[in-house]
C-alpha cells in the first residue's frame, strides 16, 4: 500500500523546501499547494533530482 504521508510528520517543511530546490535546479516552476498540471516528465524529473541529491548526501557522509 502506497501513501504520501511522511514518515516524520514534523519533517514535511523540510521535504517540502527539498522538492522546490530540486524543482529549481531541473527548471521546472512548482507552486505552492497543487501542482496537478505537471507533466509526467517534469514530475519524474523533479522526484530523480531528489534521489540523486539523497544518494550524494549519503555517499558524502560515508567519506
Amino acid at each position: 500500500m502506497s501513501s504520501n504521508k511522511p514518515v516524520v510528520p514534523e519533517a514535511k517543511e523540510a521535504l517540502s523546501k527539498f522538492k522546490m530546490e530540486a524543482a529549481n535546479e531541473v527548471g521546472v516552476n512548482l507552486k505552492q499547494g497543487y501542482n496537478g498540471d505537471l507533466t509526467s516528465k517534469q514530475a519524474g524529473s523533479i522526484g530523480g533530482q531528489m534521489v540523486k541529491k539523497m544518494i550524494q548526501a549519503y555517499e558524502n557522509s560515508m567519506k
